[in-house]
C-alpha cells in the first residue's frame, strides 16, 4: 500500500507496526537513570501556607533535581522547615551540605487566587540573592512552581531554565483490540497530559509553532497523508494540505510565517515553503533523490534536511535564498531526522551505528567534532530543549516505546515512559509566551 514517496518513512523510523499495551492513562512518569556528580547542592524547604495536591516546594525540588545540574538535599537532612528567611537560624543551617536554600509560602487572597513568596539564599551568610511575590490563579499552581524554579535556574547557572516549557508526543495504543494513536501535550515533568487528537490511523512529525500557541502535525485520518494546523486555545484545526501523494515533515519558521515541508505532488519528494497568509508555495530542491525532515536555522535563512542524495541518509544545508546545498554529515552511512539546536551550534540526529542499530548523535557544527549520545538500539527524534542543553528522543525500554531526556555532555539522562502505551515523535516547545 505505500508507494515510492513513503519510501522516506524509513528515515523516520516510524515503525508503525510495533504492539502496544492497552491505555488506560497516558501520563508519563520520571526515572532518572543518571546523574551528575558535581552537580550543585541545593535545599528545597516544602512551602508554608496554602497547597494544592503537591507542594510547591517538592515540584520546585523535583524541576531542579531533574535539570542534571542540581542535587537537591533529602528533606529528612532538613534541621527545620521555615517558609521565609526571617525563620532560619544560621548557625543551625551553616550544617546542611547545600549551596543554596530556596524557602517560600503560599496564600490565597479574597478573591481566590494565589500568592507566591519564595527567597533563594546562599548558604554561606544566608545571603539573599533572589525573592519574590507574585499572584497567579487558582488553577496555576504548578505554572506558579514551574516559574519558580526555572528563576532559581537562571539565577544559579546564568542559564534560562526549561521547566514551564510542554513536550508535544504521539502514543500509540490499543483500543478494543484496534491499535489507535493519539496526539499528547504535557509538561516535561509529565504532569498535566492533555489529548489533542485521537485517531484510528497514524500521526506523525507534531511540530511547535515558535509562539508556541500552535501546532502542526501529519495525519493520515483521511487515509492518505495532511498536514494540519491546530489551535491549542481554541482546539480549531485547518488542513494546511492535501496534495496527492507525500505530505510530510511541517515545521515552522522562526519569524511564524511559513511552513517548510516535503511535498511529492510533482512526483518526487522535494522540499517546499509555504507562505502561511497566502498559501503560496515555492519549490526548493529539484533532486532525483529524496529530500525530506526540513529544519529551519534560527534566523530563517537556511534548512537542514535529510537527503540520498549521496547514495545513503544523510544531512545537508540549503540556503534558501541562493539554493545552495552542503553536505554537513560524512560519518556513518545513515545520518537522519536532524534537529538543529535553537543556538545553531548542533545538530542532534538518527545515526546508523551499526547492523541495525539506531542511536542519537550529536555534531557541533562549529568544528565538526560527531559523538553519540545514546547506547540504546532504537532511538528516535531528537528534540533540542529551548536553551539548547538537553535533547528529548524517542527510544525503548524493554519491548515498550518510552522519551528518553540527556544533557548534551551525555552525562545526565532520565527516561518519560507512558503509564500505558507506546510514546514517540518528541517535540520540545519553545519558551512559552
Amino acid at each position: 500500500m505505500l508507494t515510492r514517496p513513503f519510501g522516506l518513512l524509513k528515515f523516520c523510523l516510524l515503525a508503525c507496526g510495533i504492539s502496544a499495551a492497552s491505555l488506560a492513562n497516558a501520563a508519563l512518569t520520571i526515572e532518572i537513570t543518571q546523574r551528575l556528580n558535581e552537580a550543585t547542592p541545593i535545599a528545597v524547604v516544602p512551602f508554608g501556607g496554602v497547597q494544592s495536591a503537591d507542594n510547591t516546594g517538592a515540584i520546585i525540588a523535583a524541576d531542579l533535581d531533574r535539570s542534571g545540574s542540581f542535587n537537591v538535599v533529602e528533606r529528612s537532612k532538613l534541621p527545620s522547615l521555615p517558609s521565609s528567611s526571617a525563620e532560619i537560624l544560621p548557625s543551625v543551617w551553616q550544617s546542611v551540605p547545600a549551596d543554596y536554600i530556596v524557602v517560600g509560602s503560599v496564600s490565597r487572597l479574597p478573591d481566590g487566587r494565589l500568592s507566591y513568596r519564595y527567597e533563594l539564599l546562599k548558604r554561606g551568610g544566608l545571603e539573599r540573592v533572589l525573592g519574590e511575590t507574585f499572584t497567579v490563579d487558582s488553577g496555576r499552581a504548578r505554572d506558579a512552581a514551574h516559574y519558580i524554579a526555572d528563576k532559581i535556574y537562571k539565577q544559579a547557572t546564568g542559564e534560562p531554565g526549561i521547566f514551564a516549557t510542554k513536550i508535544l508526543y504521539v502514543n500509540q495504543y490499543n483500543r478494543d483490540g484496534r491499535k489507535r494513536y493519539r496526539l499528547e501535550l504535557s509538561d516535561i515533568d509529565g504532569a498535566r497530559q492533555v489529548t489533542l487528537l485521537d485517531s484510528v490511523e497514524p500521526i506523525l512529525s507534531p511540530t511547535w509553532s515558535p509562539s508556541a500557541r500552535q501546532i502542526a502535525y501529519v495525519s493520515f485520518e483521511s487515509r492518505k497523508p495532511a498536514i494540519f494546523v491546530q489551535n491549542l486555545s481554541t482546539r480549531q484545526r485547518t488542513k494546511l494540505t492535501d496534495f496527492s501523494g507525500l505530505n510530510g515533515a511541517p515545521s515552522w519558521s522562526p519569524d511564524g510565517k511559513r511552513m517548510a515541508m516535503t511535498l511529492s505532488r510533482d512526483g518526487n519528494p522535494e522540499l517546499y515553503v509555504m507562505d502561511l497568509t497566502t498559501n503560496a508555495l515555492t519549490r526548493l530542491t529539484n533532486n532525483p533523490a529524496i529530500d525530506t525532515e526540513p529544519r529551519w536555522t534560527s534566523d530563517g535563512k537556511s534548512l537542514v534536511f535529510t537527503s540520498d542524495r549521496s547514495g545513503g541518509p544523510q544531512i545537508y544545508r540549503l540556503n534558501i535564498a541562493t539554493g545552495d546545498t552542503k553536505r554537513l554529515t560524512f560519518i556513518g552511512k545513515f545520518n537522519a531526522r536532524a534537529d538543529i539546536s535553537p543556538n545553531d551550534r548542533h545538530l542532534a540526529m538518527v545515526h546508523q551505528a551499526g547492523g541495525n542499530n539506531y542511536t542519537i548523535a550529536l555534531q557541533d557544527l562549529s568544528n565538526g567534532i560527531f559523538s553519540t549520545l545514546t547506547d540504546t538500539p532504537l532511538d528516535e527524534s531528537p528534540s533540542f530543549s529551548p536553551n539548547s542543553k538537553m535533547v528529548v528522543y524517542a527510544t525503548r525500554k524493554g519491548n515498550k516505546g518510552v522519551l528518553g531526556i540527556m544533557s548534551l555532555d551525555g552525562r545526565f539522562k532520565l527516561r518519560l515512559p507512558a503509564v500505558d502505551g507506546e510514546v514517540r515523535e518528541p517535540v520540545w516547545s519553545p519558551y512559552l509566551r
